[in-house]
């Protein structure tokens, strides 16, 4: 069997849809019974059939985004250079999911842009912009729009990026997808459809091309975001505020909780450091 590369476009669980370099689209199962390839994701298969093949290996990675907890890991897409952050006035958003999402990019190095959304909802948008307004101090870019009106605010930040969408359940990521894709989700069902993969478009992750040079993966609703693969020390030091207190405590294994002469306790106490910033730290030591 002849082998060819592509790129995984869509993830289906055991099976995905391949990319190939020629341009045409075939389905690729694994060998074996894991399935360590992600959206995104650089392969090489060995084709035995014009429309579906066997991935023997993926090739370097730049990036992985992915989430685990104690018994699984999730990968959630490969080789993105930026996360997008979809949050919305309506329904209300996890503050504590949103830094959980900043942690996994400070880890695997991705620029940041959040996204807030359904803008047009001006009676919540007050409460939404006091949420975001500690993540806009510490210097994250944010950008208000509605999805459903205009996102032309939102289209030079894809140019020339291997974007991922993250976001929890209804905050109009699809929405999204649409208005910078017209018709990209009707086409994704109709494909999902013939892999018989279902017909809900945010049921698996799936990239698609802006242009020569631009991507966007989409990836289902998130209503959690383990961080078990990433260290305590390196958790800390994805709090952009907590950087110059860090090595500060009088004891070496502060756990910032009850210990005295706590650095990032003081800095608390001075204003430096928001009392719910600490609070979501320590909420994600606690569930490691």
């Amino acid at each position: 069997m002849s082998e060819v590369a592509g790129t995984i476009v869509a993830a289906f669980g055991r099976h995905y849809e391949v990319e190939l370099d020629s341009g045409a689209s075939v389905t690729g199962f694994p060998l074996g019974k894991k399935s360590p390839f992600a959206c995104g994701d650089r392969v090489e298969l060995a084709l035995s059939a014009a429309d579906q093949g066997q991935i023997m290996r993926h090739q370097p990675r730049t990036s992985l985004l992915y989430r685990s907890d104690t018994y699984r890991e999730k990968l959630i897409a490969a080789n993105a250079t930026q996360l997008l952050l979809v949050v919305a006035t309506e329904p209300a958003f996890s503050d504590e999911l949103l830094t959980r999402a900043l942690v996994a990019a400070e880890h695997d190095q991705l620029r940041v842009v959040i996204v807030l959304n359904k803008c047009d909802i001006t009676e919540h948008l007050p409460a939404a912009r006091a949420m975001l307004a500690p993540y806009a101090a510490m210097g994250y870019t944010v950008i208000e729009l509605s999805a459903k009106q205009d996102v032309s605010l939102l289209r030079p930040w894809l140019t020339g990026k291997a974007s991922v969408l993250v976001g929890q359940s209804g905050m109009g990521k699809s929405t999204l997808i649409n208005a910078l894709l017209p018709g990209a989700l009707a086409a994704t069902r109709e494909i999902s459809t013939a892999l018989g993969s279902g017909k809900h478009t945010t049921t698996h992750a799936r990239c698609y091309r802006l242009d020569a040079e631009s991507t966007i993966i989409d990836c289902p609703g998130l209503q959690e975001f383990g961080l078990t693969h990433i260290s305590e020390a390196l958790i800390a030091s994805a709090f952009p505020e907590f950087r110059p207190w860090l090595g500060q405590c009088r004891f070496r294994d502060c756990q910032h909780t009850a210990e005295p002469d706590c650095a990032l306790k003081n800095a608390v106490a001075n204003g430096s450091i928001t009392p719910r910033r600490l609070e979501i730290f320590r909420r994600i030591i606690d569930s490691r």
